[in-house]
């Protein structure tokens, strides 16, 4: 299996289809939750590929869409739905949201969601890398996960109404 990555700066049609095939799989026994739907996902990623600094990185075996991971930079918004207040300085300097990634059935243990993760961070200006983590998320394993790629919790928020309470995480770049 040889995984190729594809970068893209704006989303293109052809990256929106492949990347909604790849999530609608991903996703497959969660679609039915008003946060995971297909409509829901895609409000969200039409908006955040209109947002500054978006970033998509597409991974492919042969044509077949994988993987995937986007994110966009943070501004104001972001950190004023944070459940704890901030230290003092924490939002002056700049960071990228990591907002999805995923890593289709066949391709999952293989590294694939690492090497995306980390392709899609080493073109980044940013000197950081904000997630935010369902806690729950196979039974914790996903945050565990996290951390071993050098995450730590900082804070938690509720995406949006629909969303359970995720844990904030921030690295380093």
């Amino acid at each position: 299996m040889t995984i190729e990555l594809r970068h893209h700066t704006e989303l293109t049609a052809q990256a929106r289809q492949d990347l909604l095939a790849a999530y609608t799989d991903v996703r497959a026994p969660l679609l039915h939750l008003p946060n995971y739907s297909v409509a829901a996902f895609t409000e969200r990623l039409d908006r955040h590929a209109t947002d500054p600094g978006f970033g998509l990185v597409l991974a492919y075996d042969g044509e077949v869409p994988a993987g995937y991971a986007y994110g966009n930079t943070i501004d104001d918004a972001y950190w004023k739905r944070m459940a704890e207040p901030l230290p003092d300085g924490f939002t002056d300097a700049p960071a990228f949201a990591l907002k999805e990634i995923g890593v289709r059935t066949p391709w999952r243990g293989t590294g694939t969601a690492r090497r995306i993760h980390d392709e899609l961070l080493a073109r980044r200006a940013e000197g950081r890398t904000m997630l935010m983590v369902n806690p729950a998320a196979g039974d914790g394993k996903v945050r565990a996960l996290y951390e071993t790629w050098g995450y730590r919790a900082v804070n938690s928020q509720a995406s949006t109404p629909d969303s359970p309470r995720l844990t904030v995480m921030l690295r380093a770049r």
